[in-house]
């Protein structure tokens, strides 16, 4: 099809007649509020002026929500864009004081993640105790839950040192970087990207199901990924000792060394004359498809 130019303009107009009396009906905000329009004025810049202002009590706590549920794996209203009456906040003291907080750092949102990533809730274990294990509702211990799909393929591209090219991004593009909700992999659609065909947040599958299993377990997503980056062959190639590559592996996919017991476990594989490098990539492998690498926690 041949492209087609789309000219937008600003008419600076734009009036509404009310159906049954045919007059004009005055532009009014959400809540009753009207705004004072001279001849001329920008209606567009007047609502996102009040939208993002103080006086609009609606749009910070519904940003603010979002981006707690961005950390938290839910919102203190979830479903996020499930806003609703009889849909309360668990904690509505507490959605206030985001909503506060991120009106008045003028929506920066770096300060608001700062604020919740250091905050004490976030920072709690997700192994429940005795007084919060049957709580899901009040942030009482932190949530489990699976990395995204976007993420999770970055993340072993960046881990591997074998990233995929994806379609309509340039080499060492990230799965992250991808507008177009149609653009796609095999990888993606099973992990449950959004095709961004509506504004819901339910297009993101975030349960974890057998075919993800299967796909990382049997598919070519990780094992290709091991051969293709080449990372043990490079590190006994450097001279490295496997107990040396060991921790490597470690810190590379857990962020965390090996303890002594996992260590000591390791050390016996490398016996009956078995290729290091074979049984590096095998360790390699299986730290990639564990929980502890899959999942937030």
């Amino acid at each position: 099809d041949d492209p087609q130019e789309v000219i937008v303009f600003n008419s600076k107009g734009g009036e509404s007649q009310h159906f049954l009396t045919k007059k004009n009906v005055k532009p009014k905000f959400l809540g009753g509020e009207e705004p004072e329009l001279r001849p001329g004025d920008d209606r567009r810049r007047v609502m996102a002026e009040w939208m993002a202002s103080p006086r609009n009590p609606f749009f910070a706590r519904n940003i603010a929500n979002i981006v707690w549920a961005q950390f938290f794996g839910k919102g203190i209203i979830d479903p996020v864009d499930d806003v609703r009456v009889s849909n309360p906040a668990t904690n509505p003291e507490l959605l206030d004081k985001l909503a506060s907080q991120l009106t008045a750092y003028r929506y920066d949102f770096k300060k608001l993640v700062r604020d919740i990533c250091t905050s004490r809730t976030y920072q709690l274990s997700a192994v429940p105790n005795a007084t919060n294990a049957g709580d899901e509702a009040n942030f009482a211990k932190a949530g489990v839950r699976r990395i995204r799909a976007e993420v999770l393929l970055d993340a072993l591209g960046s881990v591997t040192g074998s990233a995929e090219k994806l379609r309509g991004l340039p080499q060492g593009g990230r799965a992250v970087e991808i507008a177009d909700g149609r653009t796609s992999t095999y990888f993606l659609t099973t992990f449950g990207r959004a095709t961004r065909e509506t504004p819901c947040s339910c297009e993101v599958k975030m349960e974890p199901n057998l075919s993800q299993a299967l796909h990382l377990l049997n598919g070519d997503a990780v094992n290709a990924k091991v051969l293709n980056g080449g990372l043990v062959k490079k590190l006994l190639k450097e001279g490295k000792q496997p107990s040396d590559i060991i921790e490597e592996l470690y810190l590379r996919a857990l962020g965390r060394p090996p303890t002594d017991a996992e260590t000591t476990k390791l050390q016996t594989f490398f016996t009956d004359g078995k290729k290091p490098d074979v049984v590096l990539n095998d360790l390699f492998w299986a730290l990639l498809n564990a929980k502890e690498f899959v999942f937030n926690h």
